[in-house]
């Protein structure tokens, strides 16, 4: 059976930095641009009547910003995956990226050559994640273990050992089949077990599951 074509949707005001990814993602055989926008207004509409799988975005665009815009894909195509690539490093940026549903951070120049390697590893269950946003991450469940001063174990955990297991290993940015290989289960018993992370934890995204997780101070074992 022939391995299925990933369509990508692109927004990135930078003209020339979206040629280049465009160039690149459609040079691959298995990989095609459905759709490129330059402004929030322009990604808003291609958002609302694409099919795509993957949304590759900038934070910083001339008429807002695009978190909102994550925010929106995540609900209207729950099953794409969302990339952010921006010069935006910080905390801000990053936990607000991922609250609002975003399955891969990286930065531009250091981190963005390999685009078409970065969007095979999203689809594939990974996440990609630049070193300097994974710190960004951490510094923020450090500075905020729970988000509302809540004890971490105030509540028993709505996750079995094996679930929490698996969680640990997600907000690290493994694969399903890296967490396979780790726990000596088949990719199809994690993709189980991550499904009902999502349903006990009211989230549909490994994003979201990890920050939802980090709130609730299921991640300080």
């Amino acid at each position: 059976m022939p391995e299925k074509t990933i369509t990508v949707l692109l927004v990135e005001d930078d003209a020339e930095v979206r040629r280049r990814f465009e160039t690149t993602i459609n040079q691959d055989p298995m990989m095609k641009v459905v759709g490129f926008a330059s402004t929030k207004h322009e990604a808003q509409q291609l958002i609302e009547t694409l099919d795509f799988e993957v949304m590759v975005i900038d934070l910083g665009l001339p008429d807002g910003s695009g978190i909102d815009l994550i925010r929106l894909a995540n609900r209207l195509h729950p099953s794409s995956d969302i990339m952010v690539i921006t010069v935006y490093g910080d905390e801000q940026h990053v936990v607000s990226s991922i609250e609002a549903g975003a399955t891969g951070y990286i930065l531009k120049e250091a981190d963005s050559e390999d685009i078409t390697g970065q969007i095979r590893l999203l689809r594939g269950g990974g996440s990609p994640v630049s070193p300097s946003v994974a710190r960004s991450v951490l510094r923020a469940l450090q500075n905020h273990p729970t988000g509302n001063g809540i004890v971490p174990d105030a509540e028993p955990s709505p996750l079995s050992a094996r679930e929490t297991e698996i969680l640990h290993l997600l907000a690290k940015g493994m694969s399903f089949n890296e967490i396979g290989e780790i726990l000596t289960i088949s990719p199809h018993t994690v993709t189980a077990h991550i499904k009902k992370i999502y349903r006990k934890l009211q989230v549909h995204s490994r994003g979201e599951a990890v920050y939802e997780a980090s709130q609730m101070g299921l991640l300080h074992n």
